[in-house]
């Protein structure tokens, strides 16, 4: 892609609510813009609050932040989203609260094209109602995009055949270990259901994270190219930290990186993030200490 290029960020806004009352804003979608702002990317995010505190406080963060609010809609209807976070063996768990203004996405409010070209990532709990269904089916034909589809599978709010359906779009997919082989087609190693999930879907590349294992892509040749996550100084939560590393994987697309330094950057950034209390910080320190080690690699990259 060239650096010129729009990038879309279509799906949830909300409030992780943490065990010890803490509040920090996410939804996957929300942190990917979030990151890509500060890279300098100046991303639309496409989402959805209620009229209510917590929709005030997501608009004022944005603001503060210089996010774009051209394709933030208001509900008066139903509320800002809010997800209680539980831990479980050090890993969080999710409660996601239904009917939230992001499940009400309004095809008709969608902003105009910000370029002729672009890359629109969405994920899949946004579309677990038919109403944001439809306003991603009109921004794919508004913008006329390159599609980046995160796969976060979250019980009981995903459908594989519906899933399925989103993949067939796609140029480039994200998902984990687990949600490879949840809807892949039985391939007992995770390179040889990469390189079938490639073909059944026309992919230009899949990313696929493995935890402490880091993650691999593979690309539409069937080449595996693998990445070893940084040594984490500090590991406050790993909420968020697929997001950080898809930011920074979509922000080497947007640069034209190679796969090996965009792998490389994205596990970097995102063995920083989960030194963060939740996904994002507002501590723009914490981005210009990242950049300065991106300068490298964006040379290295190009």
């Amino acid at each position: 892609m060239k650096t010129d290029s729009a990038i879309y960020v279509f799906g949830e806004v909300l409030f992780d609510v943490f065990p010890d009352g803490k509040t920090v804003l996410g939804g996957a979608p929300f942190n990917v813009a979030w990151h890509l702002q500060a890279m300098g990317d100046a991303p639309l995010l496409l989402s959805r609050v209620g009229c209510d505190q917590a929709g005030r406080e997501i608009r004022t963060a944005m603001l503060e932040w210089k996010l774009s609010l051209a394709g933030l809609q208001e509900d008066r209807l139903h509320p800002s989203g809010k997800v209680d976070v539980q831990f479980a063996g050090g890993e969080p768990v999710y409660r996601i609260v239904p009917d939230c203004a992001y499940d009400f996405i309004d095809a008709t409010a969608l902003p105009p094209a910000m370029a002729a070209q672009g890359i629109l990532y969405h994920g899949t709990l946004a579309l677990r109602n038919d109403v944001s269904q439809r306003a991603l089916k009109a921004a794919k034909k508004i913008f006329d995009p390159a599609i980046f589809v995160d796969v976060n599978l979250r019980t009981p709010w995903w459908n594989k055949e519906q899933v399925l359906v989103w993949l067939e779009e796609a140029r480039w997919v994200k998902l984990n270990r687990e949600e490879l082989h949840l809807l892949g087609d039985g391939a007992a190693s995770d390179g040889d259901a990469a390189r079938e999930f490639v073909r059944r879907f026309d992919l230009e590349q899949l990313i696929v994270t493995c935890g402490r294992d880091g993650a691999f892509v593979c690309s539409a040749d069937g080449r595996i190219h693998r990445g070893t996550p940084p040594v984490a100084t500090e590991v406050v939560d790993t909420v968020g930290a697929g997001d950080a590393f898809t930011a920074v994987y979509l922000h080497g697309l947007l640069q034209g990186w190679s796969v090996t330094c965009a792998l490389h950057a994205a596990q970097m950034f995102a063995g920083k993030v989960v030194g963060l209390r939740g996904a994002t910080s507002r501590e723009h320190r914490f981005y210009q200490e990242f950049l300065q080690d991106l300068r490298g690699i964006e040379d290295r990259g190009r």
